[in-house]
């Protein structure tokens, strides 16, 4: 089958003409690569080492970066690190390596997904969808919405903590969304890859160190977190209150403070 016969002709939808950059040494890898994404419409660079691919993430500040984990003359995890300290461009890194501590230093560099080669140049247009649509927010409402300490404003794609911006990667802004918009509920890492991810299937531990990474830049101490909260056996509660100073209202619509009268919780 040609990518056009799963992906037809031009797009209407908002992501047509975005910009995604391939770095993959793998000729024949990257020209499918390229092929299948230019056939759903994206436009398409492509990179064959870490320091051209950091030249071009530079040049063209694509929307996103399908990135190989083994690359010449600068890894993929290294070229990972030095994007995400620039930008907060969504990374797919691509991986030979199956083990799950090698997918998990993948997405502790920064990337926001990952796929095990072989894999299905099908399934990763579908995953550069998935992440460019940021899906878990389509039903989130537009506007302001506090709870605690946060407010969220989706217009400016912007998190603040006590009125200081968090410097949050894409799939991190999703998830630190989704749990504002639900405080105080339990969600499973189930819930959490359906909700925010899209998947109906996949590797949890990419919701867990997810949840990592976001304890690092909203908890005072992320060894004992007080705001993104462990259930076990369960799943996360996200407390917008340290847990233990008691419960503070929730608005959809701005800052709340200790005497608004209780919103509906989410």
């Amino acid at each position: 089958m040609t990518p056009s016969q799963y992906f037809g002709s031009a797009r209407a939808d908002a992501l047509a003409g975005r910009r995604i950059l391939v770095i993959d040494d793998d000729q024949m890898v990257s020209e499918v690569v390229c092929r299948y994404l230019r056939a759903a419409d994206f436009e398409v660079n492509s990179a064959t080492d870490g320091p051209s691919g950091l030249q071009q993430a530079e040049a063209m500040r694509p929307d996103l970066v399908i990135l190989d984990r083994m690359l010449p003359l600068l890894d993929g995890i290294e070229v990972c690190r030095r994007i995400r300290a620039s930008w907060s461009i969504p990374i797919i890194m691509l991986t030979a390596l199956g083990e799950e501590q090698d997918r998990i230093e993948g997405l502790e560099a920064g990337a926001d997904d990952y796929l095990t080669k072989p894999f299905s140049p099908r399934e990763l247009v579908l995953r550069v969808q998935s992440v460019l649509r940021r899906t878990g927010q389509e039903n989130i409402p537009e506007g302001v919405m506090s709870a605690g300490d946060f407010t969220l404003d989706l217009s400016a794609h912007e998190v603040r903590l006590r009125g200081v911006a968090l410097v949050l990667t894409g799939r991190e802004f999703d998830l630190l969304a989704y749990l504002i918009w639900r405080p105080s509920k339990v969600l499973s890492r189930e819930d959490l890859l359906r909700l925010v991810w899209g998947w109906e299937f996949g590797d949890l531990s990419t919701v867990t160190v997810h949840v990592r990474r976001l304890r690092e830049k909203i908890e005072a101490d992320p060894a004992h977190p007080q705001l993104l909260n462990t259930v076990w056996g369960v799943g996360y509660r996200f407390d917008p209150v340290p847990t233990g100073q008691g419960a503070v209202p929730f608005s959809p619509t701005g800052p709340v403070s200790s005497t608004s009268p209780a919103g509906p919780g989410g």
